[in-house]
């Protein structure tokens, strides 16, 4: 039996053979992969003489595939394609140590930078990259293993998803605010003090008067207060006396403990949603990746 070495092209002649099928063009082969017109042309001829077959027609400033050229193409192209794919497993498990987790700022701030030093003691060869944005990023576009995301599952129907905390919502103020405007003991109270407002374009987020109305006052309407788009600035001003606002437990817990906030009510909404560690269906993740993924669902 002849070896494959002498039965089959060489793969740089089918990598050539499959862009010039694809593009329909040698000279947009060339442009693609480097190479001149000629040395694809050249290419081409030689792999036709191997098989024995004409693999295309050519005409005036078009090449177009022969039937057999088509049967062929489809062929290679399916076998390059898991070729590729599968070299790309392989690099990504080798990976490297440095893994980039896209995050908002709010998280980044309150809940990531606060386990920082417990991260790098746990995972000590691992180089955490932190890239926040006013958006979720897309992580395939954008080449990103892991991410956090809000919501559940049939909001991003193409990550993988590990809850880290449930979406639970109460009010904060300072400490300030309260020794000089008092204390609201009712969600009824509160709606006669300063409320400062989370808009944010791009992220949905609770509303003041959807917590009034999930702690039963359905016709409370929320004064409009001080709105500010960044939730980092939200807890700042907070923390400054200018007002009340709302609390994700989550990224606030830790900032009642150390008395930079005060929780005002016991009445907690649960929207039934949470934060998660997301990363896309159908990519594989290297082992760094996976290790800061299990790391970050296990601190729930």
């Amino acid at each position: 039996m002849q070896s494959l070495r002498h039965l089959l092209p060489s793969a740089g002649s089918l990598i050539v053979f499959e862009a010039a099928g694809r593009l329909a063009s040698f000279t947009a082969a060339g442009r693609e992969l480097g190479m001149t017109q000629a040395a694809v042309s050249y290419a081409i001829r030689g792999l036709e003489d191997q098989l024995s077959a004409k693999l295309f027609q050519r005409r005036h400033r078009q090449v177009l595939l022969t039937e057999a050229g088509e049967r062929f193409h489809a062929d290679v192209t399916l076998g390059l394609s898991h070729i590729r794919k599968s070299a790309e497993e392989l690099r990504a498990r080798a990976g490297g140590m440095h893994v980039t987790l896209s995050a908002s700022t709010a998280f980044a701030s309150f809940w990531m930078m606060p386990r920082l030093q417990k991260f790098r003691d746990d995972l000590p060869g691992i180089d955490l990259r932190i890239q926040t944005a006013d958006r979720d990023l897309d992580l395939v576009a954008e080449g990103i293993p892991l991410g956090i995301r809000g919501g559940d599952a049939a909001d991003w129907p193409d990550y993988e998803l590990l809850q880290i905390a449930d979406e639970e919502v109460y009010p904060v103020a300072g400490p300030a605010y309260l020794a000089r405007a008092g204390t609201p003991m009712t969600p009824a109270e509160m709606t006669l003090h300063h409320l400062i407002h989370l808009d944010e374009p791009y992220r949905p987020a609770a509303t003041w008067n959807e917590w009034f109305q999930s702690a039963g006052l359905n016709g409370a309407v929320a004064k409009r207060g001080l709105v500010i788009n960044d939730y980092v600035l939200v807890i700042q001003a907070v923390m400054e006396g200018q007002g009340i606002a709302l609390g994700w437990r989550h990224l606030t817990d830790r900032l009642i403990a150390a008395g930079l906030l005060v929780r005002l009510s016991d009445h907690v909404m649960t929207t039934n949603k949470g934060f998660h560690v997301a990363w896309p269906r159908n990519r594989v993740l290297s082992e760094s990746a996976e290790k800061v993924r299990d790391w970050l669902a296990a601190q729930a």
